[in-house]
């Protein structure tokens, strides 16, 4: 996810985006593409034996590739040229990609191992700053060609991206409808409903979770932490969903509530109102599918962002809900990319399963109540379907082919 915006503090600090140095997609259960290591200056000219040295320049690319076998082979993208490039193996004629490697840096080489088989193949070299140029075609007979996926635009992924922004529109109809139940249980001084009413209110909001850079500033607003204020959890700018818990949990008097919580309403108001005018940027739809889990085992199953209510797993499976609506616009395009579609389900409804077993009728476990066991089990979970949702990022990453 994009790394935390100048002024904000979201409820999950967001890791590095979009550029990946290195795209390894397990399709099928073949691994298209990987690089182990980092930048090897200099490789080029000693590379081990076996690899196959391929020229990436615009001059030269795919050059070196002069005795083509079926099975799997590894390929050593040497970048010739003065600036950084990325690099496909593809089908010309379909422009199937079968491996990709993004970020090589001038002068150094990346490793890219794929599985061939009878077909057509040319590496495709995209300059930063260039055009993008084809190198030779090769064609091979014999062995069985690993999983290919046809390169998504786009366009392509405009018609999900609005489906999902109209379905956010809704959702945050009905974050307001919750919030304002909180406010009126504070303004009544009843702590007991206020806190029965602060978990659905914030479930919904983190239901949302593909649309948080969209919403901007809005964001911390109403799902900020304290992280990074020279005041913690007393600061003046602590605000929003989790300013509210700490107040709920920790002895603060209905009085003191008052103004969080409608500053909250305020919050959430505004979001909803001003949604139509927003564009979600649909190049990033398939990168947040992978990142709201990947955040939500780095910050809930870590009780980071606990501030009393001891609700991180109840966060968790909204988050997989959230996951579940970005993936169900996404998949008209990832049914013919993405061979192990059945397996990344299996393992979604392994993780509803692994939380659900956490939910004791309106409760759910806190984290500090949870075995070894049990909680190395639900990080076990969350982190192998982590790792599958990476594809859909890979896959649904749009490719320059100009």
């Amino acid at each position: 996810m994009p790394l935390p915006r100048l002024g904000t503090r979201s409820v999950r600090p967001r890791t590095a985006p979009a550029v990946f140095v290195v795209l390894a997609v397990a399709l099928g259960g073949t691994l298209l593409a990987y690089s182990p290591e980092g930048p090897r200056p200099g490789r080029a000219a000693g590379a081990p034996s076996g690899h196959i040295v391929i020229d990436v320049s615009e001059s030269h690319c795919g050059s070196g590739w002069t005795r083509p076998e079926p099975g799997v082979r590894t390929f050593d993208l040497h970048n010739s040229s003065d600036g950084a490039a990325e690099v496909y193996l593809e089908d010309p004629g379909t422009q199937a990609v079968y491996g990709e490697v993004e970020g090589i840096g001038p002068g150094t080489t990346r490793e890219l191992t794929v599985r061939l088989g009878t077909g057509a193949y040319a590496f495709k070299c995209v300059p930063d700053d260039a055009d993008a140029v084809t190198g030779p075609t090769v064609h091979l007979t014999g062995g069985t060609r690993g999983p290919g996926a046809a390169p998504v635009t786009v366009h392509d992924l405009i018609p999900p991206a609005l489906a999902y922004q109209k379905w956010v529109g809704g959702g945050l109809d009905d974050v307001v409808r919750l919030t304002a139940r909180l406010k009126d249980a504070v303004d009544r001084g009843d702590l007991a409903a206020a806190r029965t009413a602060w978990l659905p209110a914030h479930l919904q909001y983190e239901r949302l979770g593909a649309a948080y850079d969209a919403f901007g500033d809005a964001d911390g607003a109403i799902n900020g932490t304290d992280a990074g204020l020279a005041d913690g959890v007393r600061d003046k700018d602590f605000a929003g969903f989790h300013r509210i818990e700490y107040g709920l949990w920790h002895g603060e008097s209905t009085a003191g509530l008052r103004a969080p919580a409608e500053a909250l309403v305020k919050a959430v108001t505004g979001l909803r109102d001003s949604w139509s005018q927003t564009r979600m940027d649909p190049a990033q739809l398939g990168l947040r599918a992978h990142e709201i889990l990947e955040n939500t085992v780095q910050f809930e199953l870590t009780g980071r962002t606990d501030y009393g209510s001891g609700s991180n797993l109840a966060t968790a499976r909204a988050n997989l809900d959230g996951t579940r609506a970005v993936l169900s616009r996404l998949r008209p395009l990832l049914t013919t990319r993405y061979a192990d579609l059945p397996g990344l389900d299996k393992e979604l409804d392994r993780a509803q399963h692994t939380l659900d077993g956490f939910r004791h009728g309106d409760g759910w476990t806190p984290l500090d109540a949870l075995s070894r066991a049990r909680r190395e089990q639900a990080d076990s979970v969350l982190g192998g379907l982590v790792e599958k949702l990476a594809s859909v990022a890979t896959l649904c990453d749009p490719r320059r082919t100009v």
